[in-house]
């Protein structure tokens, strides 16, 4: 009886201390921590958990914006991170700034895999800018002119495998054909071979391997916070899953192999790398996970948005024709259109910024860590190891910066007066500053000539299935369903 007693005194007892230890930290978060001065939901303001369910439901650009209209441009959404949303944010946070010390990238954000090698966009400061400094030889302007037959053989492989499928009449799922070209673009530019979707009308396995990743990612993300359930859950990994990892990385470990005896000079993405990779002291490892997230970075996120100003347009059938008339004006032959022409296209540039605006392929903020001195944002003061964040998709949703802004009006892009105040800098899709995005002259290139080739071949009409395609949910990349398209020949 005494016993019982006294393993029922000592359960109460560490009830009673835990209870006193939560109440306290909600006190604490809500009233006196740091933060405590800046607006946003009670529950967040308390804890991490909203954040995370948000996260991983696939909401959270949806949310913020919500939150943004009602508690303004700065807003706390979690104990220890503020979110931003106004065009001076991205020089304050991102921008350069000389003699200070940079926003670092959050650790919980790009190191949520423990023990994985670093690459170009999570390496430190120093690190980062020596490997910038190689890999922008791949995206130079000499390099694009140099790389083009490749970029425009898979082009041509795109049509040509278009048109065989359209001939059926039935509906071609052009989500998933933009996906298949711009994966085995970028797969030759950063391995030096396609993954061989084109000619097989198929994702590669070792692509589904990293769809796969990135699901689970955002997970490992939010459990970073939670470091004994993150141990775990990875504890609980099924032999089959780890046997899946293991081989992922010996195929990819062959494909960086299998580059490094190509030839010297290749223009590609790899090649400076390679050409300094005993200065820079690179492993096997390092090269492979700078190529996987050059491949990360240059497939999905331009199919995503090709497969977004698609669906915008033909939801949109003003602005297609007017793009149609602009195409088969100055083309008389698709032999004509290439990297260099397409840049007398205007209109069908302020579409495509039109769709970043509305369908951006980044829809969340990329956190970065206040430095230790503290910083100043927006003339606010944020004190040191805060958490700072600028979430696109709602960033471009808000009716200060845009008028009209959930309709797709291409002409805000081109002076039309309608759209005066609109708040053109804000829109950052590469974001801005030291860490901007490799991939931005790339980007536009491949989605300018594909669209390019497309419209001047095809008239397209969405699939009455498809009407609703753009109500997705979020993991950092978008939830893509099938886009659906009728195609006739021209």
């Amino acid at each position: 009886m005494g016993i019982f007693f006294n393993v029922q005194q000592v359960l109460l007892t560490g009830l009673f201390t835990a209870i006193l230890y939560l109440a306290s930290k909600v006190i604490y978060n809500v009233y006196f921590h740091p933060l405590s001065r800046f607006p946003g939901p009670l529950e967040h303001k308390i804890s991490r958990l909203p954040y995370v369910y948000r996260s991983i439901r696939g909401t959270l650009p949806f949310d913020m914006l919500e939150m943004h209209q009602q508690y303004g441009n700065i807003v706390r959404i979690a104990p220890d991170e503020l979110a931003f949303s106004h065009p001076d944010a991205w020089q304050d946070i991102m921008g350069h700034h000389k003699g200070k010390t940079e926003f670092s990238k959050a650790d919980w954000f790009y190191h949520a895999v423990e023990d994985q090698p670093s690459h170009v966009v999570n390496e430190t400061r120093e690190q980062h800018g020596r490997l910038r400094r190689q890999m922008a030889h791949g995206f130079s302007e000499k390099a694009m002119r140099e790389q083009e037959p490749m970029i425009r053989g898979y082009a041509d492989m795109l049509l040509y495998r278009l048109h065989e499928f359209c001939e059926s009449g039935s509906p071609v799922i052009l989500s998933d054909w933009y996906n298949y070209t711009t994966f085995d673009i970028i797969g030759d530019l950063a391995f030096g071979e396609p993954f061989g979707c084109l000619q097989g009308s198929n994702l590669d396995g070792w692509i589904k391997g990293i769809f796969d990743a990135g699901r689970l990612g955002i997970i490992l993300q939010a459990l970073s916070f939670y470091p004994l359930v993150k141990r775990t859950l990875l504890s609980m990994v099924p032999a089959s899953m780890q046997e899946a990892h293991e081989k992922h990385k010996q195929l990819t470990e062959q494909k960086m192999m299998r580059r490094i005896e190509k030839e010297e000079g290749r223009p590609d993405l790899i090649e400076g790398l390679l050409r300094k990779r005993e200065e820079l002291n690179l492993s096997i490892e390092e090269l492979v996970a700078n190529a996987e997230i050059l491949i990360i970075g240059g497939s999905e996120t331009t199919a995503s948005l090709l497969s977004g100003v698609t669906y915008l347009l033909l939801t949109n059938r003003t602005a297609y024709q007017k793009l149609k008339e602009e195409v088969r004006t100055v083309f008389q032959s698709q032999e004509e259109i290439n990297l260099i022409s397409v840049n007398m296209l205007p209109y069908m540039l302020a579409c495509l910024d039109e769709a970043m605006r509305m369908y951006p392929p980044i829809a969340n903020g990329l956190p970065r860590v206040c430095p230790e001195a503290g910083a100043e944002v927006l003339g606010e003061y944020i004190p040191a190891n805060t958490f700072v964040s600028i979430h696109q998709w709602a960033l471009y949703r808000r009716e200060e910066y845009f008028k009209d802004p959930n309709t797709y009006h291409p002409e805000r892009f081109l002076g039309d007066p309608s759209f005066a105040d609109d708040r053109r800098e804000v829109l950052q899709p590469f974001h801005t500053g030291p860490r901007n995005c490799l991939g931005r002259n790339l980007a536009y290139s491949e989605m300018r000539l594909i669209l390019a080739l497309i419209i001047f071949n095809f008239d397209m009409e969405i699939a009455d299935e498809a009407i609703d395609w753009i109500k997705q949910r979020n993991f950092l990349m978008w939830e893509k369903g099938p886009l659906k398209v009728h195609l006739t020949r021209v």
